[in-house]
């Protein structure tokens, strides 16, 4: 098992940063994920680090999102710079047992509560 508690989240105007961070506990896990939902929108992938450190990111994200990880803390990070209101949404970090990452949610066993990030115009 294991369990993901995300942290972070908050209001922000545009232009503004935010850090998302995501604690997880329990055994080992090869890829985290990071998917937004926006409201009455389906749930889409927004980024992935690999046990590797190696990074994928949705086109609308790149240049503006760094996803990383701490092996020590056993904690991925998020930080989101230059945001704009479409990144409105409840962020989830989810953790893959695939070794490469996936912008697919059913390859993400564990999932986190989710962290409400919402951007004013």
């Amino acid at each position: 098992q294991v369990h993901l508690v995300e942290s972070g989240g908050g209001l922000v105007q545009a232009g503004g940063s935010l850090g998302l961070s995501c604690m997880s506990s329990g055994r080992a896990v090869s890829t985290y994920g990071w998917f937004r939902q926006a409201p009455g929108k389906e749930r889409e992938f927004v980024a992935a680090i690999t046990w590797s450190g190696s990074t994928s990111y949705v086109d609308s994200v790149k240049g503006r999102f760094t996803c990383s990880r701490d092996y020590s803390k056993n904690t991925v990070y998020l930080q989101m710079n230059n945001l704009k209101p479409n990144d409105t949404g409840v962020y989830y970090c989810a953790a893959s047992l695939l070794t490469t990452p996936s912008t697919k949610g059913t390859a993400y066993v564990y999932w986190g509560q989710g962290t409400q990030v919402t951007v004013s115009a």
